[in-house]
């Protein structure tokens, strides 16, 4: 992957667009790797069809993570219209959708048997994260005069 100029040149393209040197890696390796996959074969002769091959295989022989597969796809559609200067009209770019997975919540009766099994100011601080929906951070960074106990208010400070 070092000695090869096509990938000298892109990654010369990568620099003069500011991109990170991580940025630098991973588009180059995806690059690299969507050659391979097509038997070296140079991607000026390649367009969409085998950027959906390639995408296809990652997503249903290789079971990449979406983000993956958005990765691999943002490397390809830089080559095509940075570096190449080719319109990729052929081909519709849908990006993997990435699922954001549901919080896990305790239940009213798991929520008492953990409540209960706290004391001092261990169950103090377990309650008022749940009771108020305060953030760790916030709760620890609390102090008296943050508390207003005549309006029943906690002053929260970023």
């Amino acid at each position: 992957m070092k000695g090869s100029k096509f990938l000298d040149h892109v990654r010369e393209v990568i620099r003069t667009n500011h991109f990170s040197y991580s940025t630098e890696k991973t588009y180059i390796g995806w690059i690299y790797r969507f050659i391979i996959f097509h038997n070296k074969r140079h991607p000026e002769e390649m367009g969409g069809k085998e950027i959906a091959e390639f995408l296809t295989y990652l997503a249903v022989e290789r079971k990449v993570s979406a983000s993956t597969q958005n990765q691999a796809l943002n490397a390809l559609v830089f080559l095509h219209k940075k570096v190449l200067k080719i319109p990729l009209d052929d081909f519709d770019f849908k990006h993997a959708r990435i699922w954001k997975r549901l919080p896990v919540v305790f239940s009213r009766d798991e929520t008492q048997e953990v409540l209960s099994n706290l004391y001092g100011e261990f169950h103090l601080m377990a309650s008022l994260l749940y009771g108020s929906g305060l953030r760790l951070t916030e709760c620890l960074k609390l102090r008296i005069k943050d508390i207003d106990f005549k309006l029943n208010e906690i002053i929260v400070r970023a």
